[in-house]
């Protein structure tokens, strides 16, 4: 971890345990095995990027909107903190390229099948970028769910909220090319379906 990391590390895994009695349930032990990883989990708040890193011994990185790197001094911490910017208003190839080769050297990446933060609570139709993401890297995948950070910090709320928030982990999951029988986009969806109803089912 580089410094501007491992302070935000340290300062969102207190808050996380201090304001919001975080808790992880799942094999952490697991998914801090070396090697490279995908993470997929579901999206409400801003604070889901920094609650999914704090489970994990190392830095990861995650994919954050164009628009937070406009100003220069968000663009240096947003990087610093391995944000990697994607377009949201296109197909962004370029983006997901980008994780493909940090998955491809090890690293461990988070990608929220969604797209972006869900409104109201109700889960978005999921992307087919994680699809592809999947499908091209070969690596193995795990989704996670949390539960509480909408109620913490909704879109368009404001202040943080005092709430109780989980994190789940579920089982390894792996891409297996024998079990579709789609191809392109198609197929890329499909990935994207199946992820996403397995982090809806996460239970504590």
């Amino acid at each position: 971890m580089n410094l501007s990391y491992k302070l935000g590390f340290i300062f969102f895994k207190m808050v996380a345990r201090g304001f919001f009695n975080y808790r992880v349930f799942g094999d952490l032990d697991r998914i801090n095995q070396k090697g490279a990883a995908l993470i997929v989990c579901n999206h409400a708040s801003f604070l889901d990027p920094p609650l999914v890193g704090v489970a994990f011994d190392e830095d990861i990185y995650y994919l954050a909107k164009k628009t937070l790197f406009d100003n220069k001094i968000t663009n240096v911490i947003y990087r610093s903190w391995n944000a990697i910017p994607v377009d949201q208003e296109k197909a962004d190839m370029s983006s997901l390229k980008t994780v493909i080769r940090l998955l491809k050297k090890g690293k461990k990446v988070l990608i929220f099948p969604e797209g972006s933060r869900t409104s109201n609570g109700a889960y978005l139709p999921s992307l087919p970028g994680v699809g592809f993401i999947t499908a091209k890297a070969n690596v193995p995948v795990y989704p996670m769910r949390l539960i509480g950070t909408r109620e913490a910090l909704p879109m368009g709320g404001g202040a943080i909220h005092p709430s109780e928030i989980k994190l789940i982990i579920g089982k390894e999951w792996r891409y297996e090319d024998s079990k579709y029988t789609e191809t392109g986009k198609n197929l890329y969806q499909r990935i994207s379906d199946d992820l996403m109803a397995e982090i809806v089912s996460l239970h504590d």
